[in-house]
């Protein structure tokens, strides 16, 4: 107030003194070809900022000396300085005195020395001129005259004036941590307010975006996709140094050219020495480093140390723990995506091995083939169009006539054999092409594309029986947020990235409606349950409850017996599906829990093989299983909730008639109420202990 408007308390929104004093001064002001000055009050400045443009005209003071008395009567004095303070620009990019706290002295208004408060106090006029970290000196001229009002309002006394004006301003700017892990999912944020506000809004407006990003999911994400990459990289053996000092003349170009992402924590080294048992090497700020030939077994394979690597080789190495290891960067690539079943909220999102070296995203922009990952919305159509667990279908050759001059469709299983009549069940577990095929040919693959077209796996999609088996490209976000359907319940969910975003005054302009709150709206004084809001999911049902927990069984039979048993040891509940396409050229694994989906796809960005025996079960799986480990041990594991209408009975594995307890292949299939009629009903289960909360060990 002494800085602004010494008067604020006393007058009716406009000072008529002010104005006067004003208009004299600025006659001065402009016989001495100075600066004019405003003699707007603190109201009137509410007015402008909230209610009006910073056009300079006549018309525009009248219409705010308007607005200020009627803002006088409709709100106190202490609240219209509220506003005031709270959306006044102080330099920095800060909107209103708490920001402006945290960005010059890193600490609450309340914990603000009074030379401090001075020196925000000093902003308003010109929050450039006086920015204290551009000009220390006009910033304290001014902070200096802002106490000088104070002591003259009878503030402060004059000894408090002459030591509070000795002080030197001290500046501590808030620390952001910015978190490069994150980057790929930051970058798909700012893509989406892109598209939908344009560029101005989302570069000019002060934005504020909140997003349900978890940095201890996105860590482990990075850190998992890594991992799993290296090791299919290391698999394929060694592809040599970065380049060799003594026999390439450009070597100096080449490493300056090649950056590394700082997250990855690797250095280039130069190898100096070469021992039949060790390398020496060097790096800017280590001399002599060691590496052991029993570190590097990965790159020999029983060749000679001396065959592989030559003095004046630069490599990449990183420290682990006390050891060092040699790096490759690898040429294929990935993603990872986790996020929750229930709301769709992406917890972590990662695109690509490192962001630095491409900004594409794999995991929302890439559109590669599911191949088997796209199997379970098959047989969940089938299952919603009749079909039960223990259905028999026929695993044998399957010839499709694909037209005149066309050579005849034959697909095959993996491992190109033929299993006679199974279970619908082992058809998914063992991901077995031909009775995928021969479902989707008696169902109808219209009834498969309706199902993938509502839960929008696919935005076009061919009528081919092919499509049955992952033929049709899609991308990892859009399968993953397909898989949350069988957790949910049956209902459709899609993936967000942002929470909330608010203008630079606070106002909410976008919230996902995930959620309806009803009865939020109005009070109540009924106790009793219903007098209560109720929290409700804005989310369509796609596929019955009934349809997505079979599913969900039988994805956990995936990971009990078929090809996702190497995640049989951690001893959790969990559900997944691996996906290999045709010559292994893509590598998926989708997998779950009660709470969380998780979505895993690793290839080369320009198509080729993987390797024969580079599947799903192999290059994908194990980087959901080391991610969920570095994140769900914190949790307690539920199992997954059994739906109304689902009944248990004991059914032999292999036949999938019924059979009792005492049948060494005996399994407990869900059925619906539907289904059980041509069962011993004395065998059936009903609200079997699944739907009972089951607490697992931690993983360590």
């Amino acid at each position: 107030m002494s800085a602004e408007d010494k008067n604020f308390f006393n007058h009716p929104g406009v000072d008529a003194k002010g104005i006067l004093r004003a208009t004299i001064n600025n006659i001065k002001n402009i016989l001495g070809d100075k600066r004019l000055e405003g003699a707007s009050t603190i109201t009137q400045q509410v007015a402008k900022n909230f209610l009006l443009t910073n056009e300079v005209s006549l018309k525009r003071k009248i219409k705010e000396a308007i607005l200020a008395f009627r803002i006088e009567k409709a709100y106190s004095k202490k609240r219209i300085l509220e506003l005031y303070l709270n959306q006044i620009y102080l330099g920095q990019g800060t909107y209103g005195v708490a920001a402006a706290s945290l960005e010059y002295f890193d600490k609450s208004i309340k914990d603000l020395e009074y030379e401090e408060a001075a020196l925000l106090a000093a902003l308003p006029k010109a929050p450039s001129r006086y920015n204290p970290i551009k000009d220390a000196k006009e910033a304290k001229f001014r902070r200096d005259l802002v106490l000088k009002n104070l002591n003259q309002n009878g503030f402060i006394d004059d000894n408090q004036y002459l030591l509070l004006k000795k002080k030197e301003i001290k500046i501590k700017r808030r620390k952001i941590e910015i978190v490069n892990e994150a980057n790929s999912y930051t970058e798909e944020v700012r893509r989406i307010i892109k598209d939908k506000y344009g560029f101005e809004k989302l570069y000019t407006q002060g934005l504020s975006i909140k997003s349900p990003l978890d940095i201890k999911f996105q860590i482990e994400a990075v850190k998992a996709l890594r991992n799993g990459i290296e090791a299919y990289d290391r698999r394929h053996g060694w592809r040599g140094p970065i380049t060799n000092k003594y026999q390439d003349s450009n070597w100096k170009k080449k490493l300056t050219d090649f950056e590394i992402d700082k997250t990855l924590n690797w250095e280039k080294a130069e190898i100096k020495n070469i021992n039949e048992n060790y390398l020496i090497l060097s790096t800017e700020k280590n001399k002599n480093i060691e590496i052991k030939k029993s570190n590097i077994g990965w790159i020999l394979k029983n060749k000679s140390i001396f065959d592989v690597f030559d003095n004046g080789d630069f490599v990449f190495i990183k420290k682990n723990k006390s050891r060092w290891d040699i790096k490759q960067y690898p040429k294929v690539n990935g993603g990872i995506v986790a996020l929750d079943p229930f709301t769709g909220e992406v917890k972590a999102l990662v695109g690509g091995f490192s962001y630095l070296s491409s900004e594409f995203n794999r995991v929302t922009q890439a559109k590669r083939q599911p191949g088997s990952a796209f199997k379970p919305f098959v047989y969940a159509a089938a299952i919603e169009n009749g079909l039960s667990p223990n259905s028999i279908i026929l695993d044998a050759p399957f010839i499709a006539q694909q037209g005149i001059g066309l050579k005849d469709w034959k697909p095959e299983n993996y491992g190109k054999k033929f299993y006679g009549p199974s279970t619908l069940r082992k058809g998914i577990e063992y991901s077995r092409n031909l009775m995928t095929v021969r479902i989707a040919k008696n169902l109808g693959v219209d009834k498969i594309l309706n199902l993938s077209r509502e839960l929008e796996i696919y935005d076009e999609i061919p009528e081919l029986l092919s499509v049955s088996l992952g033929s049709v490209e899609t991308s990892l976000i859009n399968l993953t947020s397909g898989y949350a359907t069988f957790v949910n319940g049956g209902k459709k969910i899609k993936p967000i990235l942002i929470n909330r975003i608010q203008d630079r005054r606070g106002k909410t302009i976008f919230t996902p409606k995930v959620v309806e709150c009803k009865g939020c709206d109005r009070y109540t004084e009924n106790k009793g349950e219903e007098g209560f809001p109720q929290i409700k999911l804005n989310s369509e049902q796609v596929i019955s409850e009934q349809t997505a927990y079979q599913i969900t069984s039988i994805l956990k039979g995936v990971i009990t017996r078929g090809t996702g048993k190497k995640l049989r040891d951690l001893n959790v509940p969990i559900a997944g599906k691996t996906g290999t396409t045709n010559d292994n050229f893509d590598a998926w694994f989708i997998g779950y829990n009660s709470n969380l989906v998780v979505g895993v796809y690793i290839g080369f960005d320009n198509p080729k093989t993987l390797g024969k025996y580079e599947t799903g079960s192999k290059a994908a799986l194990p980087i959901f299983k080391n991610f969920i480990k570095g994140v769900l041990y914190l949790d307690e594991f539920e199992e997954f909730d059994v739906p109304n209408g689902i009944f248990f009975a004991p059914i032999n594995y292999n036949t999938g008639k019924q059979t009792d307890f005492d049948d060494k292949n005996f399994i407990l299939e869900a059925f619906k109420q539907k289904d059980i009629n041509s069962l011993d009903n004395k065998q059936l289960i009903s609200n079997y202990n699944y739907d009972k909360l089951i607490k697992f060990r931690q993983f360590y």
